[in-house]
């Protein structure tokens, strides 16, 4: 058997492909890896994979649709799992045109070459055929701090235009199998980290710019507060909603562990501090506050007891356990982060950070 993962090369992705080769229950069954190789997907994170027959990759686009006909066709997938986004706040401010091609176009796409293909199976297959949509709870909006967490139930209230074009895939996702039974599911996870994690994401720019010695940027006061699930976490959820999430269900997924950035900055400072001391004193020193970006949303909570309730998930990950495996991959792991710091990135750096000086 053989399922097709979008986006595979990513940071949750990649993470996902690895641990579906781990797991004794999945190990023996192909992947088919379709990823644009944008700046975020790096082909580099499935080296361990190279030569390994279980492991199709495929560099394309989810916009084109005769190469999605052609792999359907050609390996028969008994499921996909949809990762392939753009995904980063900061750049969806900068430049929106980019988020709605991939995450709404795109997955549209996606979605009608999947109905088609689903279209000609019989059987088994048709009726355990699965799409499984991964997104992210930045489509419910912002809570106040005495809010309750976000349910499934929770009304869209997306504020940016990441968040915004999430929230229309999701939509697509919905309609396609009330409209035409298209047997979906889909997750709503909170803010992922974990190894192979892109530096411009709050916590690995705060490791590698801490290590480098270069200014740690928060936004505003520091107090916008995150849910945050370690990447292997949310990938054995992916799987347990894959193999046994009622058919048209969302499913939020998150780690129980609401922190603020400007805490989050402050633990990544003392765990570096105590693995790689600096001669010039605590990284705490290279805190720095910077403008906030437009509309930034002031908390995300997720409530995950329905995926509890339904199919005995948990994290096996505290927050505690989780960011000292992420500070020491980083430290173990700087020849990735030099080469994935191309010059490409550094621009978008000085783009961002310097208008908020």
């Amino acid at each position: 058997m053989t399922i097709l993962v979008t986006g595979g090369a990513g940071f949750i992705g990649s993470n996902f492909v690895l641990e579906w080769f781990k797991d004794a229950a999945t190990s023996d069954e192909a992947v088919v890896n379709l990823d644009a190789l944008t700046y975020a997907g790096n082909a580099e994170n499935l080296s361990a994979l190279s030569g390994d027959a279980r492991h199709i990759f495929v560099r394309g686009d989810i916009c084109e649709r005769a190469l999605l006909d052609h792999l359907l066709s050609e390996h028969r997938p008994r499921a996909i799992v949809h990762f392939a986004a753009e995904s980063h706040v900061d750049r969806s401010i900068h430049g929106p045109g980019v988020f709605i091609k991939t995450n709404v176009e795109g997955t549209f796409t996606l979605l009608e070459a999947a109905r088609d293909y689903w279209n000609t199976l019989g059987g088994d297959d048709k009726a355990k055929f699965r799409f499984h949509h991964v997104s992210t709870d930045e489509v419910y909006g912002s809570l106040k701090p005495a809010d309750p967490p976000f349910a499934e139930t929770h009304p869209y209230e997306p504020n940016s235009p990441y968040s915004a074009s999430k929230a229309a895939s999701d939509h697509l996702v919905r309609a396609w199998h009330h409209t035409y039974d298209l047997p979906v599911v889909t997750t709503n996870c909170s803010n992922n980290y974990g190894p192979y994690h892109f530096p411009e994401k709050l916590i690995p720019l705060m490791i590698v710019n801490a290590l480098a010695g270069k200014p740690l940027p928060v936004y505003g006061d520091g107090q916008q507060i995150r849910d945050w699930l370690y990447v292997t976490d949310h990938c054995s959820a992916i799987r347990a909603v894959l193999a046994r999430g009622r058919l048209g269900e969302t499913y939020n997924v998150g780690g129980w562990n609401e922190k603020a950035n400007i805490d989050i900055a402050r633990t990544i400072c003392v765990l570096l501090d105590e693995l790689r001391p600096d001669a010039a004193g605590s990284y705490t020193r290279l805190i720095t506050y910077v403008k906030d970006r437009p509309g930034h949303d002031r908390r995300y909570a997720i409530d995950a007891r329905k995926i509890e309730r339904e199919l005995g998930w948990r994290p096996a990950e505290t927050f505690e356990t989780g960011i000292r495996k992420t500070v020491a991959w980083y430290l173990e792991h700087s020849d990735w982060v030099g080469r994935v710091q191309s010059g490409a990135y550094r621009e978008w750096l000085a783009k961002n950070y310097e208008i908020r000086q």
